[in-house]
């Protein structure tokens, strides 16, 4: 369980159990699992052929305040003490003993879904084709996003497009496309990553056939520009608007 960080589990093969505060739920490819801060403890456990999962988390530095004389470490509200046991915590955990469980839940949680549930919502227009399956917001994630993308041969998935706020990453499951980078093109595979980070000012999008996992940030601070029409989007406002492009002084 994390105090702060959001995390998303994408099942990429193989079958297991998903570990939820004692209870077991059985797993597959193309299951879905979000996990909010401050929710239920839960871990993975493969089954006899594996599991391959992709794992996904905001990575947030959570504060904490060392009291060397007291010997403990303070996370607000709540105080640990400090040990002297100089195994990792890994080491700790399987000292343990074996996770145990019962059976398999009969009824899985809301917080997991299978991609073949997700209603597929389809973009068909010029020369951008692509249908989308939006896992994060149908397994509840709040802060993060994942979205299943199905992009056409020779379509784009969108229009090119850079973000202010929010930081994406792309994992490419199948498929032989291109990655547009303003006016680059990098071409991908099964296997590719594509990190967008925010504030680049360098527009991106996706040519296919390409079958993707889209990961972000959602921050209603977030501005998204779209070049090729000089669109703005404020997205947590709702509002968009066509703007001409000037010199930072120009007109002052």
């Amino acid at each position: 369980m994390h105090g702060a960080e959001e995390e998303i589990f994408y099942v990429l093969g193989g079958s297991g159990l998903s570990w939820q505060d004692g209870k077991v739920y059985e797993i597959e490819e193309g299951d879905c699992l979000a996990h909010l801060p401050l929710a239920e403890t839960h871990t993975l456990i493969a089954g006899p052929g594996g599991l391959d999962v992709l794992a996904y988390g905001t990575l947030i530095h959570t504060e904490f305040a060392i009291l060397p004389r007291a010997g403990i470490y303070r996370f607000p509200p709540k105080s640990v003490e400090i040990t002297a046991d100089g195994r990792s915590p890994w080491e700790r955990d399987n000292a343990a003993g074996e996770l145990e469980h019962g059976d398999p839940e009969t009824e899985r949680p809301e917080r997991i879904v299978n991609l073949r549930d997700i209603t597929p919502q389809q973009w068909d227009q010029d020369e951008y084709l692509c249908v989308d399956r939006d896992l994060g917001r149908a397994a509840g994630s709040v802060k993060t996003g994942l979205v299943h993308l199905t992009v056409a041969d020779g379509k784009l998935n969108c229009p090119p497009h850079c973000h202010s706020a929010e930081e994406e990453l792309f994992v490419v499951l199948d498929g032989k496309g291109v990655c547009l980078l303003d006016d680059e093109e990098h071409p991908l595979r099964r296997g590719s990553v594509v990190g967008r980070p925010a504030g680049t000012g360098v527009a991106h999008a996706f040519r296919g056939p390409l079958t993707l996992l889209a990961y972000g940030t959602r921050d209603t601070n977030d501005v998204c520009y779209y070049p090729r029409t000089k669109k703005i989007h404020w997205r947590g406002l709702g509002v968009a608007a066509r703007i001409e492009n000037l010199e930072p002084w120009e007109g002052v």
